[in-house]
Order: C-alpha cells, then sequence, then structure tokens
C-alpha cells in the first residue's frame, strides 16, 4: 500500500482590529517602548474587543483557511482547536465554533491544551489521525484571547501577549516526500510553576480571596522560562532534523513561536541559521501562544516566503513547558 502523508491545503489566519502599542502601555504601566523592545522584540500587539470571544476570531481564522483551500464547511470531518482561553471552561471551544462555521454534526470536534506549543501538538494530532484513513479533511485552529487572562497592572507581563487566530486545513496526499515528514513533541513537566494561571482548577477552585489577589491571571518566571525555552526548541529542531537526515541549510525557512526576539535570535545562533531565514513577527503581534505559529505561518505563504518544494521548520514552546517541532515540505 503506497504510504499517505498530511498536507497543508489552506491557511487563514486574523487579528483583532484594535492595535495597542507600546507607548499606550507607558501610561498604563511603569514601563517604556525602549524597556519592552530591547528586552522582547514587541512594539505592538492586538486585543480583542470585550464581545470578541476566543470562538470569533477561530471562525474569522478557519474561513479564510477553507477559502485558501477552494473547500467548505462540508468538506470538514474533524475539528481541533488549539488553546488555553476557550470561551467558557465547558464546553471545548471547538463545539462552540462547529456551530458557528456550519460543521456537519458528525465532525469529531475537540480542544487541545499545550500552550504556546499548542498549533504544532494540534498539528500532530490531525495529521496520525488522518494517515489513520480514519478521516479525509481536517480543520487545525489556534486561538487566544490572552488579553483575557492578563494582568494588565503587571509590567513584566502585561507587555508581552496579544490576541488572535490562526488556521490550516489538512488533507492526505500519496505523492511521496511532501507535507508534514514529521513531528516531535515533549514536555519539562517539572517546571510547571514557571508559566501558569495559579488558580482556578481543581487543586485551587476560584474564591473571591484568589480573584482580589489576582491569581487568575498568568504568572511567569521570565529568566528560568527563557533558559529553558532556548534549550528546548535548539534541541527540537537539532533531533528532528537529524533524524530525517538534513543539514540547518537545507531548511528554506524555519517559524518559531512569537514569544521574544532574543529568543529566536539565540536559537538562529545555535543552529547557525541566519535570522533571514526565520520568519519574525513578534514586533506586530506580540506573543498569541498557540495562535503565533499559524498566523505567522499564513503570513509568510502569502507573502511568498514559501514555495512548493521547500522544507520549513516549525519550532515551539510553552507553558507546561511543552516544546515540539515539526518538518514539513511543500
Amino acid at each position: 500500500m503506497a504510504s499517505v502523508s498530511t498536507v497543508i491545503l489552506g491557511t487563514g489566519s486574523y487579528a483583532p482590529a484594535r492595535i495597542l502599542t507600546n507607548a499606550e502601555l507607558t501610561k498604563m504601566v511603569d514601563t517604556s517602548d525602549e524597556w519592552i523592545v530591547s528586552r522582547s522584540g514587541i512594539r505592538e500587539r492586538h486585543i480583542a474587543a470585550p464581545d470578541e470571544a476566543t470562538s470569533d476570531m477561530a471562525v474569522a481564522a478557519a474561513r479564510a483557511a477553507l477559502a485558501d483551500a477552494h473547500l467548505t464547511a462540508a468538506d470538514i470531518d474533524l475539528l481541533i482547536v488549539a488553546t488555553v482561553t476557550p470561551d467558557m471552561p465547558v464546553p471545548a471551544v471547538s463545539c462552540i465554533i462547529q456551530a458557528k462555521l456550519g460543521l456537519r454534526t458528525n465532525v469529531a470536534c475537540f480542544d487541545l491544551n499545550a500552550a504556546c506549543s499548542g498549533f504544532v501538538y494540534a498539528l500532530d494530532t490531525a495529521s496520525a489521525m488522518l494517515t489513520s484513513g480514519r478521516y479525509r479533511r481536517a480543520l487545525v485552529i489556534g486561538a487566544e484571547k490572552l488579553s483575557a487572562i492578563t494582568d494588565w497592572k503587571d509590567r513584566t507581563t502585561c507587555v508581552l501577549f496579544g490576541d488572535g487566530a490562526g488556521a490550516v486545513v489538512l488533507g492526505v496526499s500519496h505523492e511521496p516526500g511532501v507535507g508534514v515528514i514529521g513531528t516531535q513533541l515533549g514536555a519539562y513537566g517539572d517546571s510547571t510553576d514557571l508559566l501558569c494561571v495559579p488558580k482556578g482548577g481543581s487543586s485551587f477552585p476560584a474564591t473571591a480571596e484568589s480573584i482580589a489577589a489576582g491569581d487568575h491571571f498568568l504568572k511567569m518566571k521570565g529568566k528560568e522560562v527563557f533558559k529553558i525555552a532556548v534549550r528546548a526548541m535548539e534541541e527540537a529542531a537539532r533531533d528532528i532534523l537529524e533524524h530525517h537526515h538534513l543539514r540547518a541549510d537545507q531548511i528554506e525557512l524555519v517559524i518559531p513561536h512569537q514569544a521574544n526576539l532574543r529568543i529566536i535570535e539565540a536559537i538562529s545562533q545555535y543552529l547557525k541559521v541566519p535570522m533571514e531565514r526565520f520568519y519574525v513577527n513578534v514586533d506586530r503581534f506580540g506573543n498569541t501562544s498557540s495562535a503565533s505559529i499559524p498566523i505567522a505561518l499564513d503570513e509568510a505563504r502569502r507573502l511568498g516566503r514559501i514555495k512548493r518544494g521547500d522544507y520549513t521548520l516549525l519550532v515551539a514552546f510553552g507553558a507546561g513547558l511543552t516544546y515540539g517541532s515539526a518538518l514539513i515540505r511543500w
């Protein structure tokens, strides 16, 4: 039987209309444009409207991806949504998106939480489900409304995060050597306290006191996360290239999780891949968690940065601490 691979049929993305600049943040917390840019490379980020939910952004990105793939909602039989900010704790936001998109009721729908690595995790999951032969076409979405869990009084975190969504439509191909060539996933589960929302789960249910204390906002130990992120992303990139007998200079484009420009520059140096081969939009979007890679992927395609035959490397890390890489040939 001929081998089957997963291929990307279309991409789409969405960013809210409101742009929050560094200059505006200086009026909200004790910070400066120079401080933010020097430490993160971020100059602005998109912020969802109060009545704009994660599902709304996801639907907009999904519709763009379907249009790019020249398909409709009727063609999809699998929906996976990577997010840490669903519309509500229960049910899964994927079910809400299913209804808003008008997908059939016999479509498998579920959410996946691997934080900023979520899209790579979801891509791997969808690829395995498609190549099993049980599904034909999948819609994979990374969508976040991080502004809803950001403490706008904490200058160490509020300058970093933004809102948005990105999506891909996946199908299968019998053409050898194309599509999702491979993926690698992992986690440092002993470092959960470095980046987390500490209260609100089953261990520490919400109380009036925890809400007043701001324990339902994102908390991060930046220096520690930086060190692990660089190491994890570098190793994930090296390992997947070695496994598939590729050199770093054979990768036409690296699309990293857009968390921090300094992290991306460090990975560029360690891999000896020039920054010109990295797609970077963190300056315009900030860290959008699971949405960052699919937004960047969509932009890169539409700007002509990806051509048939190219190798593209996706690499991410996130709370958990999770990490992952994916190798794609177009």
